[in-house]
């Protein structure tokens, strides 16, 4: 009796019509429920698994279109050219001009990386060093290293320009409590200056982006932010003169005539 042949035109059938799918998926099209001869027909399609999700899902090179990173996403489903997040977070971090912090690289890859960056450097395929008290994740080639880890206390030395504030989204929660915290203690001019100075830092959308952070309305976000380019702010008041509600007159009762009797 001859061995069933499974063909593998069915999984690129699949692929073709829905982007990514599961091994369970896979494995129905395939019409077997054996993992290893579905695995074996994958290889022969060039398939990938992505990085995220754990690997659960897969799709064909002819489909992914990656980016300048070698990354690509479909439905919040991310896969990369370097293949497991491992090999991914490895190369992103080899190839960074000033290394990576970890939220930085989460931001990149859209993934949680710290495990993989501990297991990176575990097995010496990545280091880290403590730059301005926060572990950077550097190339394991000691002169890329070096480099990397100049170009970012270079960076830090900037007086006052460390870097747009991360977005909203991808702030840590105790970092945007703590700024949350911070900008509620200050009074209307210090809000509004404050917001202009992280708008500057962030360049193209920083008004908008502040005033999203900081529940400000966009108008006010670009006021502060005019204010200090053209150093026009007066240290002495906290609203501009005439700003603030009008005060009341008080109106005197006017007198009744005099009687005659």
């Amino acid at each position: 009796m001859r061995p069933t042949c499974y063909s593998p035109d069915t999984v690129a059938e699949l692929l073709g019509k829905q982007k990514i799918a599961t091994l369970p998926e896979l494995m129905i099209a395939l019409g077997t429920n054996s993992r290893r001869t579905t695995v074996r027909k994958l290889r022969q399609l060039s398939c990938r698994s992505s990085y995220s999700h754990c690997g659960r899902y897969y799709t064909l090179d002819a489909i992914a279109d990656y980016d300048q990173h070698g990354l690509w996403s479909w439905r919040q489903v991310w896969f990369s050219r370097r293949g497991t997040l491992l090999e991914t977070a490895r190369t992103s971090v080899d190839a960074a001009e000033k290394g990576y912090f970890v939220e930085e690289l989460d931001a990149v890859l859209h993934v949680v990386t710290k495990d993989a960056l501990r297991n990176l450097v575990q097995s010496a395929r990545l280091a880290r060093d403590k730059v301005a008290g926060r572990w950077l994740y550097c190339s394991a080639d000691p002169m890329r290293r070096r480099k990397q880890i100049l170009a970012r206390r270079t960076q830090l030395a900037q007086p006052g320009l460390v870097g747009p504030m991360p977005e909203a989204d991808i702030l840590p929660e105790e970092l945007r409590a703590a700024i949350v915290l911070f900008f509620s203690l200050l009074d209307e001019k210090q809000r509004r200056l404050y917001a202009g100075l992280e708008a500057l830092k962030t360049g193209h959308g920083g008004d908008a982006h502040m005033a999203e952070l900081f529940g400000l309305h966009v108008d006010t976000v670009a006021r502060g932010r005019r204010e200090l380019l053209a150093r026009d702010v007066d240290v002495e008041r906290i609203r501009a003169v005439g700003g603030g509600r009008k005060p009341l007159e008080k109106k005197l009762r006017k007198s009744l005539p005099k009687s005659n009797d």
